[in-house]
């Protein structure tokens, strides 16, 4: 025995025997109140004892019949788990076929030629002890038919009848169990095993059926390929007829098994502890089920109850013990006893007879602490004998608790089912009886509930993007909580890309792997919230694959591929492009696109290419990766389908004609030998088609044409097999020459001083000897008339496109002369130019003055200089001068206008105000108006003597002093004037000036804006100058 303990320690490990304790055991605890006693305990030892030496002879067999190994294996303790292996220790494969029964043995249900070998074993494996025993191997030998056959015939004449019967097919026969019914019994709770092995050829496929009911759902498995029907915890329920069918092509055989599930037994009501007061009543309750019924006795304190002393209270009924009127001296433990033949049920339980007065064991003043609108459980746990009645009071004073609004629980716990925040407070729970009082007090504390303000939210991202998710939280202030964030329901990977913040989840480089569902948890110690958002990584899909050609036709394919994994983001279509290995190796071409729904699509071929396909998978996110290539296809050759195209005849000289064309790809010869026929004839002329053919070109040149003549020309192709079908024919022309005569009656036409227009009559067609694209007007400007000095002369060019006969001359110089000529323009260049044509432009108006400049002010004067219009266009006759005074709010005073004869450059103005801004506006004229006019501003300067006495005060130190002591004497009155108001006083100032108003100090009128006024404001702001 261990020391203070009933613990028991047989020790076998210093040489003692096993089988020396082999037995039952039961242990007893006994104090004076009474004895307990255990269930009985069963101690065996565990044995593995070798196998039993026996002869095995070999097994023939004829292919197609039944077998049976015999494992046969030492009876052990716990019995052994048994496997077959071969020699190497592999374990040998079963199947419908072959497979192992629960009594250890190899069922063939009909050998096979491959089934021949001399190591079959059987090993027995004693978990307990941890050993394996081993069978000795067995042999079998399988001969088939034609093995037969020829050692028959090996051994009889030609004329002897002989030869095996072949292999015959066989209805199934049950191997195990035998017969057509068995039984089986089992206990409740148990796993029931029912097993049925077949022999027959084909080989048998079993089915079990209840008969007249279902098997039971969830309960049931199949095990050994449908040969053994399993059923796990077992009820009465079970019981029945269960039936195996073993069925192949010739017939059927069925076995029924009847179930009977017994039951060792179980608790109905098990006794209780009872604790009664003196003259108190109570029973002991002993209810127990199984099959069969079990007996019922009782013990007290260890001891059959009929030889127990005896208990005048105590009155015994069947599986009842009735108290009545206990006294202290019938406290004792009683044991009752559930016992069939399959095994046994043992309680204790222990009836304390006392008188003790109320214990309240919940700790003083225990603070509970929930969240609003939640469940509020207050503890009173309480003894005493009797059992004492409990109430509960809400503060100091407060009357006891009653209503729909709380919940009694027996065991004295106080429950608010929705506790408030004027829920908390102090709690008061008082336990009472016939022995005496007693109560405590609780705290009750209710806390703000915690939520998830900003959950996060469904994401959709690009791999390698970056993502967050937002949880923001609303607490109460005396909890602290605990931000946890899951994936899956699982932790985090650890992972340097996850970061958390304060209030969210960032993953940087998302990769696929973080696809999932992202929670956010918030943990207090009083309540947990939480919220979840899904994360889906979306990328380009992977490239299609499997690619596979069929229905392979001269001009037509189909083509069909299985799509990759389209990572989140369905597949919106496919696109397919081409190989030509055979003229363009390496080069791929887009080919066609198919939605993508679609995976598979027949493709227009070409002849004589060499094809090959791959296939790119397209989403919302973009383009995959082409897929590997299909396997080449080459079509046969053929003739052209098609003309080489853009077709052009034009000739580069005088006396040649170039025709061009765009040759044919690789794909589109159709064939080998690729060659074009050129050809082409005068157009309007009755001449036959002159051609050639070429070959690895896209020109030929004609030579000896003449010059700028309709050409008929034509382009087809052909290869080896053939002519394309018959070519279009296009419009040329041979090369041109320059034009040969020049515009005549040439006429100008002046509109204004700017602008002209010039006519001029067509040149005849036939002289242009070339496509007509227009005339060309050369001009220039001779000279000014305004200033008789040349200049280098600038020619400029119009072009006026197409066969017209006149054009304007924009943006000439007014009073100028001017030249120009006109010329006709072919593809080759242009023609003569027509005899020059002299015309003169009016006079116009001026540009500005060239300056203005406005100098020594004095108090009343400005003197003002300026310069001649850099573009007089025209003879000047004068100028204009016009001036307006500017106030300091920026209005206008009035304006005044001079006329100055055209020879003046300056003018000096006199009787000017002193100290005001003036704005000047200065123009030219000549005889057809005013040119543009150019402005400046000036100021005359102020008297001296008021300049001498006028000083910027502001910046003087007395005056800040004197601006300090007045703000400090006005605040000083306006606080006298608030006390002396708060009195209900006057201010006797203001009743002075209520009754001597200064009839000087009035409001100022508004500005009348006249500029005597602005004088004075002109004054003080223009000190500076």
């Amino acid at each position: 025995m261990k020391p203070n303990s009933g613990t028991l320690v047989i020790n076998i490990m210093n040489g003692g025997k096993a089988e020396a304790y082999e037995g039952v055991y039961q242990c007893t605890a006994r104090n004076e109140r009474g004895a307990a006693i255990s269930n009985n305990i069963v101690i065996r030892p565990s044995r593995s004892p070798l196998w039993t030496k026996e002869k095995l002879e070999p097994n023939h067999v004829r292919e197609g019949d039944s077998l049976v190994l015999h494992c046969r294996p030492p009876v052990g303790l716990p019995p052994p788990i048994i496997f077959w292996m071969d020699n190497a220790f592999q374990r040998l494969p079963q199947s419908e076929r072959v497979s192992q029964g629960l009594n250890g043995d190899l069922y063939f249900s009909n050998v096979q030629p491959e089934d021949t070998r001399e190591d079959y074993i059987c090993y027995a494996r004693f978990n307990h002890t941890q050993t394996i025993q081993q069978k000795q191997p067995i042999s079998v030998k399988v001969f088939s038919m034609d093995s037969l056959n020829d050692t028959i015939a090996a051994n009889l004449s030609d004329t002897d009848i002989y030869g095996a019967k072949p292999v015959t097919e066989r209805q199934p026969v049950l191997l195990t169990p035998t017969g057509s019914t068995s039984t089986k019994v089992e206990l409740r709770g148990n796993v029931l095993l029912l097993e049925c092995i077949a022999a027959g050829l084909p080989t048998p496929v079993i089915r079990w059926i209840k008969e007249g009911g279902e098997l039971p759902a969830n309960r049931t498995f199949f095990e050994n390929f449908k040969k053994t029907l399993k059923i796990i915890d077992v009820s009465e329920a079970d019981s029945g007829n269960y039936k195996c069918i073993a069925r192949n092509t010739l017939g059927s055989v069925h076995h029924v098994i009847s179930v009977t599930v017994k039951a060792a037994p179980y608790w109905i009501t098990a006794p209780r502890n009872l604790v009664l007061s003196p003259g108190e009543d109570g029973t002991l309750i002993c209810r127990a089920n199984g099959n069969p019924k079990p007996s019922i006795s009782w013990l007290a304190n260890g001891v059959p109850i009929a030889i127990a002393p005896e208990d005048p209270s105590r009155k015994v009924d069947g599986d009842t013990i009735i108290f009545s009127h206990v006294q202290e001296r019938s406290s004792a433990v009683y044991q009752c006893n559930a016992s069939n033949e399959y095994g046994y049920l043992l309680a204790n339980a222990f009836v304390n007879v006392l008188a003790e007065p109320p214990r309240i064991l919940t700790p003083a003043n225990k603070l509970y602490q929930v969240i609003a609108d939640s469940p509020a459980l207050l503890d009173c746990a309480y003894f005493g004998s009797p059992k004492p009645e409990i109430e509960w009071f809400k503060g100091v004073k407060g009357s006891i608790l009653r209503g729909n609004e709380y919940v009694f629980h027996d065991n004295g716990t106080l429950e608010i089912p929705v506790a408030q925040k004027n829920s908390a407070g102090t709690y008061t729970c008082v336990a009472r009886n016939e022995l005496g009082k007693i109560q405590n007090e609780v705290q009750l504390e209710i806390k703000d509930p915690t939520m998830i303000i900003k959950q996060p939210e469904y994401k959709v991202i690009q791999r390698y993007g970056q993502v967050s998710f937002e949880c923001i939280i609303k607490h109460d202030s005396t909890l602290l909580p605990t931000v946890t964030w899951l994936k899956d329901n699982d932790e985090l990977p650890d992972d340097e890309r996850f970061l958390v913040g304060k209030d969210n989840l960032t993953i940087m480089n998302v990769t696929d792997k973080d696809d999932g569902t992202y929670t956010c948890i918030v943990n207090t110690t009083l309540d947990s919230v939480s919220a979840s958002a899904v994360l889906t990584v979306v990328a380009r899909p992977n490239p299609p694959f499997d690619l596979e050609l069929t229905g392979q036709l001269e001009r037509s394919i189909d083509l069909s591929w299985i799509p990759g994994d389209e990572n989140n983001s369905p597949i919106t279509s496919f696109v397919i492009e081409y190989e030509d290995a055979l003229h363009e190796p390496g080069v791929w071409h887009y080919q066609t696109e198919v939605p993508g729904t679609q995976t598979t699509v027949q493709l227009k071929l070409s002849p004589y290419v060499n094809y090959s396909f791959r296939v790119i998978a397209v989403n919302k996110i973009g383009r995959s990766q082409p897929s590997e290539p299909s396997e080449q296809y080459l079509t046969k050759s053929a003739s052209p389908d098609e003309n080489p195209a853009n077709v052009q005849g034009i000739g580069s000289e005088p006396d040649n004609l170039v025709i061009t064309w765009e040759p044919l790809k690789g794909f589109q010869s159709n064939g080998p030998g690729l060659q074009y026929k050129v050809s082409w004839r005068q157009k309007d002329v009755d001449d036959e088609w002159t051609s050639v053919i070429v070959a690895n070109v896209s020109k030929y040149i004609v030579s000896g044409t003449p010059t700028f003549v309709p050409y008929e020309v034509k382009v087809q192709a052909l290869n080896d097999l053939g002519y394309a079908p018959e070519p279009s024919e296009v419009i040329g022309h041979s090369g041109e020459d320059l034009p040969m005569v020049a515009p005549g009656n040439v006429q100008v036409h002046v509109i204004n001083s700017t602008l002209a227009k010039v006519h001029w009559d067509p040149v005849p067609l036939k002289t242009v000897r070339g496509h007509l694209q227009g005339y060309k007007v050369y001009y220039w400007k001779v000279q000014s008339l305004s200033r008789r000095s040349r200049r280098h002369v600038e020619k400029k060019i119009l072009t006026f496109r197409g066969n017209k006969t006149f054009g304007m001359l924009p943006g000439l110089e007014p009073y100028s002369s001017y030249k120009l000529n006109v010329r006709v323009v072919n593809g080759k260049g242009e023609g003569p130019a027509s005899p020059d044509k002299a015309f003169k432009t009016p006079e116009g108006v001026p540009s500005s003055p060239s300056f203005l400049k406005i100098t020594n002010p004095t108090l009343d004067s400005l003197t003002l200089e300026w310069g001649s219009p850099t573009h007089p266009n025209g003879v000047l006759t004068s100028y204009t001068l016009k001036f307006q005074p500017i106030n300091n709010t920026h209005e206008l005073g009035p304006l005044v206008e001079i006329r100055i004869p055209a020879n003046e450059s300056s003018l000096i103005l006199k009787n000017l105000n002193y100290s005001t801004r003036y704005k000047f506006y200065f123009n030219a004229q000549t005889s057809v108006g005013s040119g543009s006019q150019i402005t400046e501003e000036a100021v005359t300067i102020m008297d001296e003597a008021m300049t001498s006495r006028q000083v910027d005060i502001a910046t003087q130190g007395w005056f800040i002093g004197l601006m300090c002591a007045v703000a400090l004497l006005i605040l000083i009155l306006l606080i006298v004037c608030f006390i002396r108001r708060n009195k209900g006083g006057k201010y006797p100032v203001k009743e002075k000036e209520d009754a001597h108003a200064d009839p000087e100090i009035q409001p100022m009128k508004e500005d009348d804006g006249t500029f005597g006024e602005y004088r004075l404001f002109s004054f003080v702001s223009s000190a500076p100058f």
